[in-house]
């Protein structure tokens, strides 16, 4: 079955912005900051067990939060699953049954079996961890219910076109456009699995591609020799992160529903910098093409801003060669620290946080607004929740009131950059 649809139609269409999120703080920075919808884990049977995922109540919390801003949640249950976890999976499901988000995201069709059983009222997304490369695994899934599929990042934009024009228009496509870029196919990563028994497709990736390698000759045991490519290092496995921040005309006129970042394992500094950059991307791309070419530079420093291992178009124009990769280290560039999220306003204008890096009074630091602005200001006092005026706040956790020199309002984001003062990591 052909989709009616031209390519006028196609440039029509609005992509969703759908953002991660690790936790019920970073879901509510998410919708604050521009995401159409949010895609989360629970605590089993998805893909970032070391995330810190969501707990039920935590999960009902998060929906109604999003919810009342008009935005979607997506529940990750992607593992490649075992039988040991099928009977588990059906009470998971029984429980999402009540808790009714927006959409599933599955990967394994005992796993789809059991969700399309026992709650039909929720979308199934079908998750890139299935391997979707071609239009006749759309149109497979389509015929047994599934909303949306995920593309794999091995994709084209060029197939992905292909594939648009050959499904229903009521299904929908979603592929990356940020983030992370795995070594091996789609995810399927067996490395951890080997060196640690933490098995990727289960949730448990140790990130073994990160690691640095040598050559070992079998005769010579405990003789390491550094492999080199071009003398730039020994990062064999390490991709660049993909970025496709200038490349939204393409990413739209391939059909694409919706613009998935990746990061259920990052903090709410990033979530926030990310989708706020490609919110306003999007629609100023949407308004016109000049007012979006116009804004380049700001997209492009702001998205430089979070935490990343420099950039590259993955796999969209082509296949990836040996600049897709970072020889030389593992490391991720950051130049700006996370403070904490303005989750109250008193009276008098302090600001609550649970504060996440050391900073102190008369610091300079910005406040990181939905709208794109970032407000140089000066912190003018910390207090104790027990009433104790402080100079410095250097234990993480802990909840602070924060006089500034300009007021901020609920949901802002506070933020310091490196060049500013050294603080710490994000």
């Amino acid at each position: 079955m052909e989709a009616k649809s031209t390519q006028m139609e196609v440039k029509k269409r609005k992509p969703e912005l759908l953002i991660p999120a690790s936790s019920l703080e970073v879901l509510k920075t998410a919708v604050r900051f521009g995401a159409d919808a949010v895609y989360i884990g629970g605590e089993a049977f998805g893909l970032r067990a070391k995330a810190k995922n969501f707990s039920a109540e935590e999960m009902k919390q998060g929906i109604d939060f999003a919810h009342a801003h008009g935005v979607r949640v997506h529940v990750t249950a992607n593992i490649l699953a075992h039988n040991d976890d099928l009977e588990g999976a059906r009470a998971y499901f029984y429980e999402l049954k009540e808790i009714r988000p927006d959409a599933l995201i599955i990967a394994d069709p005992g796993m789809f079996t059991l969700a399309k059983e026992i709650c039909p009222e929720i979308d199934i997304h079908v998750s890139t961890q299935a391997n979707n490369t071609n239009y006749g695994t759309y149109l497979f899934w389509h015929q047994l219910g599934a909303k949306r599929v995920v593309s794999a990042r091995e994709l084209s934009l060029k197939e992905i076109k292909e594939i648009r024009e050959k499904i229903p228009e009521d299904m929908e496509i979603e592929s990356f456009i940020h983030g992370a870029m795995c070594i091996s196919y789609s995810g399927r990563c067996l490395l951890s699995s080997y060196f640690t028994g933490r098995d990727a497709n289960q949730g448990a990736c140790t990130h073994p591609c990160r690691w640095k390698y040598a050559v070992v000759e079998e005769k010579r045991p405990g003789e390491y020799l550094p492999v080199y490519e071009n003398e730039r290092g020994t990062y064999l496995f390490n991709s660049k992160d993909l970025c496709m921040i200038e490349h939204i005309p393409e990413m739209i006129d391939a059909g694409i529903d919706s613009f998935k970042i990746e990061g259920r394992m990052k903090t709410a500094l990033y979530v926030a910098t990310v989708a706020r950059t490609y919110r306003k991307a999007i629609d100023d791309y949407l308004e016109s093409e000049e007012k979006y070419r116009g804004n380049m530079d700001w997209y492009r420093a702001e998205i430089a801003k979070c935490t990343y291992r420099k950039f590259t178009t993955g796999f969209y124009f082509g296949k990836p060669d040996e600049n897709t990769q970072i020889y030389d280290n593992n490391t991720y560039v950051s130049e700006y620290v996370y403070l904490g999220l303005a989750e109250e306003i008193s009276k008098d204008g302090l600001v609550r946080i649970e504060q996440k890096n050391k900073f102190c009074v008369g610091d300079q630091i910005e406040i990181m607004k939905p709208d794109g602005r970032n407000i140089p200001v000066q912190v003018r006092s910390l207090t104790t929740q027990d009433g104790e005026a402080v100079e410095s706040a250097p234990h993480s956790k802990q909840v602070l009131w924060v006089g500034l020199s300009e007021q901020a309002e609920k949901y802002d984001l506070l933020r310091v950059c490196k060049e500013a003062g050294e603080r710490g990591g994000e």
